[in-house]
């Protein structure tokens, strides 16, 4: 008998292919293509001051940066972005369209203040890099180091030598742009009616494909530009030098910005722009490591599957053949799962716990289902800043129908038809996991608050995601539970005896064996984590969705299976207590990934400075890992459900 249906296994075979494709195109670009003609002026903008040693956003004009004339305009952002620290703004940075310019003064800071120049230098101590935008494209960065080019998002603020700080004051742009290809038919209409068209805009439109930034530290002559303007030229040619540095730092001293920017004709289409950012070194290697592991994961799954379906079968084959009376003489020495039939459908412990939990897990497991599929398929790709966030915020409101009719229909179940109580099961699916969230986010919030840091969900950003829980996620879990309450409940194949049947003493703690069940789903998504956890926190780009949504499938499969194989152990050992059991059997992947996060954090972010930073960073990892343990656990739970249900419903007992 085949593991999987043939369908199943096109399936997965297809999913691969897709996850196996070049990430080329395999994304949708996130915004339209903007056409502009030659002298158009460009938009610049800013985004917040980050750094892989504090993990704590700040403005960027809280440093004595050059602001814009027009003043400091906030750009239009959504609640991923707002979530996830960004704080997107205009910038003095004034760029036309294919035309090159060279020594332009941006402004001059008269002095520095003691409270300023103390700042600027903690922020640079703290390798803080500028993040400038345009046309939604970060600023990119080249380095080289042995032979390898090295790419990085935005630029260093300075740099420490000794006692003296430096700065980057000087900035050499290079943007690449590709000359806007019609498509036929726009080009027709264009032809049949450019005589009633504006023919001073007519000539060539370019599209901006490319973003690159090389800084500078320059020591500029500060009095020969006392009169000069925003936008006038240098006196002199200023040489931008990156290996070297020159301006630092010092109280009660001028400071002068200045810029140079410069245009090049590029093969690079719009689709392809962010490929670029997406090609990280090595990728080919990381993808075949993470190939390689699901192959062995799904290859030692299937075999404890096959193994488990043999051994059940054989028991219940064994069984069946014999006649009445041996039977009856067979369930006077009956050993094993078939010991405990009055008692593996009684009630456990804390069956409300239980149902919000199972509530909740399918709530999380269906948003990252969904979720990831979506930026799978490119619908969520990097260049759509924010939409990540914002998606899964979405789909986690919407299925809260199915975590209200999953907890009250099992609770419905579990008390043999009778649904009063479902609101309060309802209710409590409704506050449970979002309550956490909010303990854990609003604490960390605090810090940041304290912290002054762009990372701080604003208040009127607290009263959103407070109505957004109560007028969507609250009213459509009622209606799930009212769902459930209706839905027919699924009805034991044996009745249940009223005197619960002693379980023997086991030879070694039953819970031992279930938190250490945890390992194999761990080693289904270690190396796809090692991947998720450098895009949290050191800042690179996270592209590979198809591979982790084929992650996501196998750490399903593993995940059910070794609560299967869990389950059917301790009813072997007449343990009939299996409900918490096949929960926390597959649910305890999560204390891994939580002593995996320690581990992260001691020896991969050896620079995480300050008792603030490490308490964020284990605070957020203390809430992913308790939204994966809901969801992995949840998956246990059910699979070992129904194979409780097809085990003894399968066999016949007197």
């Amino acid at each position: 008998m085949p593991l999987l249906p043939r369908s199943a296994t096109y399936f997965i075979f297809f999913l691969i292919f897709l996850a196996s494709c070049p990430s080329d195109g395999f994304y949708l670009p996130g915004s339209y293509p903007h056409k502009y003609q030659i002298g158009d002026l460009l938009s610049v903008k800013v985004n917040s001051l980050t750094s892989i040693d504090t993990e704590m956003p700040f403005g960027y004009y809280s440093l004595p940066f050059c602001r814009p004339l027009e003043g400091i305009k906030d750009s239009a952002e959504n609640l991923g972005e707002l979530l996830m620290g960004d704080r997107i703004e205009n910038s003095p940075y004034r760029f036309r369209m294919f035309t090159n310019e060279s020594d332009l003064i941006l402004c001059r800071i008269d002095s520095l203040s003691a409270a300023d120049l103390a700042l600027l230098k903690k922020r640079i101590d703290e390798m803080y890099q500028v993040n400038i935008l345009l046309e939604n494209l970060p600023a990119i960065r080249f380095t080289t180091k042995e032979d390898l080019v090295l790419r990085w998002t935005g630029y260093p603020i300075g740099v420490r030598f000794g006692d003296s700080h430096f700065i980057f004051n000087h900035l050499k742009f290079t943007v690449l742009v590709h000359k806007y290809e019609e498509p036929a038919t726009v080009a027709a209409a264009s032809a049949n009616s450019a005589g009633t068209g504006d023919g001073s805009r007519t000539g060539p439109g370019y599209m901006v494909v490319g973003f690159e930034v090389i800084p500078c530290s320059f020591q500029h002559d500060t009095e020969s530009i006392k009169n000069l303007k925003m936008y006038d030229k240098y006196p002199t040619k200023i040489k931008c030098v990156p290996s070297t540095v020159a301006m630092d730092v010092k109280e009660k001293q001028p400071l002068v910005f200045t810029y140079e920017v410069s245009f090049v004709e590029s093969d690079i289409r719009w689709p392809s722009r962010w490929d670029a950012y997406l090609k990280m070194e090595g990728a080919k290697v990381h993808w075949f490591s993470i190939l390689n592991s699901l192959m062995v994961i799904a290859f030692l799954a299937g075999i404890v599957l096959l193994i488990l379906l043999r051994t059940v079968r054989r028991d219940l084959t064994r069984y069946e053949e014999l006649d009445k009376e041996a039977q009856a003489q067979m369930n006077e020495e009956l050993s094993g799962w078939k010991l405990v039939v009055g008692d593996v459908f009684r009630a456990p412990g804390n069956a409300t716990l239980l149902c919000v939990m199972v509530g909740d897990g399918v709530q999380i497991l269906g948003m990252a289902v969904v979720t990831i599929l979506f930026a799978a398929l490119g619908f969520m790709s990097p260049a759509s800043r924010g939409t990540l966030v914002t998606g899964m915020i979405f789909f986690y409101l919407i299925l809260g129908i199915t975590a209200g009719y999953a907890a009250v229909r099992l609770w419905k179940t579990i008390k043999c038809g009778d649904h009063s109580g479902w609101m309060s099961v309802s209710w409590k699916v409704a506050c449970f996991f979002p309550g956490i969230t909010f303990l854990i986010l609003t604490t960390l919030n605090f810090l940041l608050w304290g912290s002054q840091s762009t990372g701080a969900i604003p208040f009127s950003l607290f009263i959103i995601l407070l109505l957004l829980w109560f007028c969507i996620s609250v009213p459509l879990t009622l209606v799930g539970g009212y769902l459930g309450a209706k839905a027919r409940h699924v009805e034991f194949p044996v009745r249940t005896n009223q005197i619960p049947r002693e379980i023997p003493p086991q030879k070694y703690p039953s819970w031992l064996l279930v938190l250490g069940a945890g390992t194999l789903p761990f080693g289904t998504l270690f190396i796809e984590l090692f991947f998720i956890m450098s895009s949290l926190w050191m800042g690179r780009v996270y592209y590979v969705f198809g591979f982790l949504f084929i992650v996501l499938i196998l750490l399903v499969v593993v995940c059910a299976e070794v609560s299967l194989v869990l389950t059917y152990m301790h009813l072997c050992v007449e343990d009939w207590k299996w409900w918490w059991k096949s929960f926390f059997s597959s649910g305890s992947v999560a204390i891994y990934i939580l002593l995996y996060s320690v581990n992260y954090l001691v020896f991969d972010l050896k620079s995480l400075s300050g008792p603030v930073s490490a308490t964020l960073y284990l605070g957020y990892s203390l809430f992913m890992a308790v939204a994966i343990m809901l969801a992995t656990g949840t998956v246990g739970f059910l699979s070992s459900f129904c194979f409780v249900h097809y085990l003894f419903s399968s066999v016949k007992l007197d």
